[in-house]
């Protein structure tokens, strides 16, 4: 006899919660039907799975290792069903997206109407995330595609480098003075009042990087955790903050002003699992986007 699919389920779920009343209410089934199936499954591998002596259900040796490939063959046998189920003409598909938080602030919103406006039979389950959770659902088949930073990456994980993102200290349109503004020494920075990202962004370890490299210690006045309350903040505070260029272009009651040194640059990435399948709708949005950050005259773009 070999095992089904539902006992490989079984296991992990009762792996995952430590617990055979816990997964078997996750399932809705009986407890005694899956431990049953549980011990079944046992009896056809002809080792025992699971350490029931504790205070909780745990994997043996040989569990462990029969779950990590019970793992890959649920993950291989869905990416199969969705393979079977890809629509090469994209009148219908699905894509799961994730992107890092700031790119909300100006690409996610352009590919999205893109992608409808290209594929209106694709739907779309878009997450915000940090760079190391997306790299991590990616490995576990829980993404397609991820937009972050260029690495180093988790091994198994691919990039496929979309364009450069700068960034500028920004002021709102209070004094815009008379042509383009001169250049900042990043020195007189300790003299501005700031409102910037807080620490759980990507984006604020890099400017604190350079504030660090440059002995600058940055007034901070506000610290928030969207790009958008920054917009607003300084839109109609005197108060300065730092913004990647393309989110300043949107926004024309922005003022952008140069900073010397300059803030180094990033390369923004489209990740995705090396050895996944690639649905046509996941292929299709990578052309998309690649198109969009050319058509909007990214730096960097099509290189």
């Amino acid at each position: 006899m070999a095992p089904e699919l539902r006992h490989l389920r079984y296991l992990l779920a009762v792996a995952e919660h430590g617990s055979f009343t816990r997964a078997a209410e996750e399932l809705r089934i009986s407890q005694p039907t899956l431990s049953q199936q549980v011990r079944q499954l046992e009896r056809i591998v002809g080792v025992p799975l699971l350490d029931r002596t504790g205070r909780s259900v745990r994997l043996t040796d040989a569990g462990e290792t029969y779950a990590r490939h019970a793992r890959r063959a649920l993950r291989d046998l869905e990416a199969g069903r969705r393979a079977v189920q890809d629509v090469q003409d994209l009148s219908r598909g699905h894509l799961r997206l994730a992107a890092t938080p700031t790119f909300s602030a100006y690409l996610v919103g352009p590919l999205v109407a893109a992608l409808h406006d290209r594929h209106p039979g694709i739907t779309l389950d878009l997450r915000e995330l940090t760079q190391d959770r997306i790299e991590s659902d990616l490995l576990a088949d829980d993404l397609d595609l991820g937009i972050a930073f260029s690495g180093p990456h988790l091994p198994g994980v691919s990039s496929t480098t979309l364009f450069t993102e700068t960034l500028s200290l920004v002021t709102g349109d209070h004094d815009p003075g008379d042509g383009p503004p001169r250049p900042l020494p990043v020195r007189d920075l300790g003299e501005r009042q700031l409102a910037l990202l807080n620490g759980d962004f990507a984006t604020r370890s890099h400017i604190d990087a350079h504030f660090a490299a440059h002995r600058i210690r940055p007034r901070i006045a506000v610290e928030a955790n969207s790009v958008q309350a920054l917009v607003e903040i300084v839109r109609r505070a005197p108060i300065a903050t730092v913004l990647p260029d393309a989110v300043t272009h949107d926004h024309p009651h922005l003022r952008p002003v140069p900073l010397e040194p300059a803030l180094p640059a990033r390369t923004v990435t489209l990740l995705r699992r090396g050895s996944s399948y690639q649905s046509a709708a996941a292929r299709a949005f990578t052309r998309l986007t690649q198109d969009l950050v050319r058509a909007r005259g990214y730096p960097g773009a099509g290189q």
